[in-house]
């Protein structure tokens, strides 16, 4: 049996006992732009010219990359030092192009759009349950979560308590915050109100970018939805060559691994199930539907990164209209089962 073994610069074809039964060199001028094609060559998993031409003179021969654990010990020839460098200069140059590609990718720049939006939105919930709690402290009687949604901005825009308990139509204590901690409680509220801001401009740039990047998906799940699933997957392409199957359970990987080990009943959807069409439908029809919808966003995320055919709002009609259906056809829980 013979391997070929190749770099760069040279190919090799090796015995079982290592001995070196033919060669190939590059013999062309090592320019820095060809040295880069052939590392993106190799790097993508493709073989050198002087590899390719050994393969034809030895049809059997099992070819691997130089200094692969398969190859029989064998001594393969060093670069020179002008060849050293020369392959430095481009390597380093590769690694440039690599970063300047990575920064205008998609993906990543909605992996850290997404992953910034989750912890500000932990930060701002944090924050809010704590002006919900400090102004219950001294407005006992007030329906503070009734106004919870536009309480920061009420409190950051009161001039005193007493305007405030009028703001809530609540009944003023005997004894209130001083002033210096009413500025503080003041400025907790303005810091709230400011956090929620940044949190949906943050949650519209998602918006866009998915939208532009995942233009079917976006469509048919949402463009928050679609970047979630996106990142969950580590990719576009990688999206979509997921099986509908895996979709369907994308963020609830420590469910599925459960089951796994310790038996415990499979997960039905993971991020999936922030679309109404699934959290909206009754609990016994939800697995039907999101199996359903997983399929569909398989298509989709398909039809984005291989530049298929848009979908259309005619498109994403018909998918409601098989929800429709399946409730319909499963108005009442199976027999026996509960939930």
């Amino acid at each position: 049996m013979v391997w070929i073994a190749f770099d760069w610069r040279v190919a090799l074809v090796i015995d079982d006992k290592g001995r070196i039964l033919d060669e190939e060199s590059w013999s062309g001028k090592m320019s820095n732009s060809l040295i880069i094609d052939r590392l993106d060559l190799i790097g993508n998993g493709g073989i050198t010219t002087e590899a390719r031409r050994l393969e034809e003179r030895w049809p059997d021969a099992c070819v691997h990359m130089a200094g692969d654990p398969q190859l029989p010990a064998h001594e393969f020839p060093q670069p020179d030092e002008e060849m050293q460098n020369a392959f430095d200069e481009a390597a380093l140059s590769l690694s440039e192009a690599g970063v300047a590609k990575a920064a205008g990718d998609p993906d990543r720049r909605l992996e850290h759009l997404l992953s910034a939006s989750e912890e500000l939105r932990a930060a701002w919930l944090t924050m809010e349950s704590r002006l919900v709690e400090w102004t219950a402290l001294f407005l006992p009687t007030a329906r503070v979560e009734r106004d919870r949604s536009r309480l920061a901005r009420i409190i950051a825009e009161s001039t005193s308590l007493q305007n405030l308990s009028e703001e809530l139509s609540a009944q003023l204590p005997e004894s209130g915050p001083g002033d210096s901690e009413w500025n503080s409680m003041v400025s907790w509220a303005d810091m709230v109100r400011g956090c929620r801001s940044r949190l949906d401009r943050m949650e519209d740039a998602i918006r866009v970018l998915a939208t532009e990047h995942l233009p079917s998906l976006s469509k048919l799940l949402g463009p928050l939805l679609a970047a979630r699933l996106c990142v969950s997957a580590h990719g576009r392409m990688r999206l979509a060559r997921l099986p509908a199957g895996t979709v369907q359970i994308l963020g609830a990987e420590k469910a599925f691994f459960s089951h796994l080990h310790n038996g415990t009943p499979p997960p039905k959807h993971g991020h999936i199930f922030m679309h109404p069409w699934i959290s909206r439908s009754p609990w016994w029809i939800r697995g039907k539907v999101s199996r359903m919808l997983a399929a569909k966003a398989s298509v989709a995320s398909r039809c984005d990164a291989f530049s298929g055919q848009l979908w259309s709002d005619e498109k994403v009609t018909e998918v409601e209209q098989r929800v429709e259906e399946i409730r319909a056809t499963h108005q009442d829980p199976p027999p026996g089962k509960r939930r």
